[in-house]
């Protein structure tokens, strides 16, 4: 009996803190349960976005785009098979998948794929797989078909960005001083814009004197300069076109005595997923295309340019490209015929490498485009460091433009205004960082072009239309505006040249 009255009493005395020792130590096996699963799930991810990170290097990004089939480029570290599946929006129970491919170390580990099981008009969402993992980003991937609308329904409108001169910092190889790029927050103005196509219009990367001499230097550049982390979003769902220009071509001012340029074209054509131009019988990045009512011609102002010669003779464009763009020109049924290149075209100064250098080119292609009845030219160009657009009559009447575009990172040429351009339209000039914005919009017989220079915060410095009757409007004069100061001698544009 004693036995047991000890036995209960010390049972009793220990009931209470037993059960409390108990309470506790469950609860700490499931807190430490809650943590191991968060480190597991958390952890995870974590270590899947660093593995999305080590695998890519630079991409997705969008190529052309044409009604039945459009391309996806892509750049990543390792030979780790890669291949894109597809669906129309909305409808991810219907996937298609592009082939499988191996990159490859000699090619840098670029890619190319083809989404050929599309139809026109439509809106797809596109994932990335490596070795059969989808890869996730923090951005919408995305493409478009264009629209099948001839002769049957009125031209589509589309937005355009243009820019040119991306020039990224990197100290090793730069000049000492200040640094000559800049404010890469550019392209989130870019992207905000939602334009359907981008066009990159030269100097889209700047070769160094440590580069250019060496497949693997300008390999190694154009990777550098591709990986940037502000580049990606508008990559990844935006349509991009390019030409290039003297600092993408290899040295300042190159011609075609470069001897590294085809090491040049290899790396451009790696890096760029432009349509096939095997249909040229000329070397060289020149490219074509349409989208809506239209045409685009993309000159190549650097594979067969000579020296400047101080009569105004030797060429940019060389005979045969030059006669393929005036019979094109010709054939084209497009409202709008734009031409994209490198260096400005109807800047009537003879300064740096404006096409004026070749006076002797530049006139005769004018007079063809005259001789030809040709309407609706607009040009294109970069280079130089500023914005301006311009204007001129043809012999015929027939007015032409030439919107220039530049810089979007690198130093802008800030006595622009210095230079006595005759056809430059009033108030055009813009000094600073910036691109332009083009909207092709309206109806048939009123189609027009709306032109706005856009600095790096997103402000509208300059706007200015286009309409389709303007192309048969006198300018009064191809010399609308006087210079404030004239100095054909204006100070260099690029300090890096």
């Amino acid at each position: 009996m004693k036995k047991w009255f000890w036995s209960h009493f010390l049972w009793r005395s220990l009931k209470t803190p037993v059960l409390e020792l108990q309470r506790i130590f469950n609860r700490e096996i499931m807190i430490r349960k809650a943590i191991l699963i968060y480190l597991l799930l958390f952890g995870f991810m974590g270590f899947s976005q660093k593995r999305t990170q080590k695998l890519i290097q630079s991409g997705p990004m969008l190529g052309y785009s044409e009604m039945r089939e459009a391309m996806i480029w892509l750049q990543t570290t390792t030979s780790k098979p890669v291949h894109i599946k597809y669906f129309v929006e909305g409808k991810p129970e219907r996937k298609w998948s592009t082939e499988v491919k191996v990159p490859r170390k000699e090619d840098y580990y670029t890619l190319k794929f083809f989404a050929d099981s599309v139809e026109p008009g439509k809106k797809y969402i596109y994932e990335v797989y490596i070795e059969k993992k989808l890869q996730k980003f923090p951005y919408e991937t995305f493409f478009r078909t264009q629209i099948d609308w001839a002769h049957k329904t009125p031209a589509p409108d589309f937005k355009l960005v243009a820019g040119s001169c991306v020039f990224f910092n990197d100290k090793p190889f730069d000049r000492p001083g200040d640094p000559y790029g800049g404010e890469y927050f550019i392209f989130n103005e870019i992207y905000k814009c939602k334009p359907d196509i981008m066009m990159w219009l030269g100097d889209n990367t700047y070769l160094r004197p440590a580069d250019w001499g060496s497949r693997t230097g300008i390999l190694k550049r154009y990777t550098y300069d591709r990986s940037m982390p502000e580049l990606q979003p508008l990559l990844a769902n935006t349509h991009h076109y390019a030409i290039w220009d003297d600092h993408d071509f290899g040295p300042n001012d190159g011609s075609y005595s470069f001897s590294k340029r085809h090491l040049a074209l290899e790396a451009f054509n790696l890096f760029w997923p432009n349509p096939d131009n095997r249909g040229f019988p000329w070397a060289g990045v020149t490219n074509h295309f349409n989208y809506a009512d239209a045409e685009f011609f993309m000159l190549d102002n650097r594979w067969d340019r000579t020296e400047r010669r101080v009569d105004g003779s030797g060429h940019i464009l060389g005979e045969e490209q030059e006669d393929w763009l005036i019979d094109a020109l010709k054939a084209s049924k497009a409202t709008f015929k734009i031409i994209c290149v490198g260096g400005q075209f109807l800047n009537s100064l003879r300064v740096f490498e404006n096409h004026s250098q070749y006076a002797i080119e530049r006139q005769r292609i004018l007079q063809r485009i005259s001789n030809d009845n040709v309407s609706g030219v607009v040009f294109l160009s970069g280079d130089r460091h500023f914005s301006e657009i311009s204007t001129f009559q043809l012999p015929n009447g027939v007015r032409i433009w030439d919107v220039t575009t530049s810089p979007l990172t690198s130093s802008p040429f800030l006595n622009a205004s210095t230079e006595y351009n005759q056809n430059r339209v009033p108030g055009s000039l813009l000094t600073e960082r910036s691109f332009a914005e083009i909207e092709f919009k309206g109806v048939s017989n009123d189609r027009q072009m709306i032109v706005k220079f856009i600095n790096n915060k997103g402000a509208v410095k300059f706007e200015y239309n286009i309409r389709v009757s303007d192309f048969f409007q006198p300018i009064g004069g191809n010399n609308p505006e006087q210079p404030t100061t004239p100095s054909p001698k204006a100070a260099p544009m690029d300090s890096q040249k």
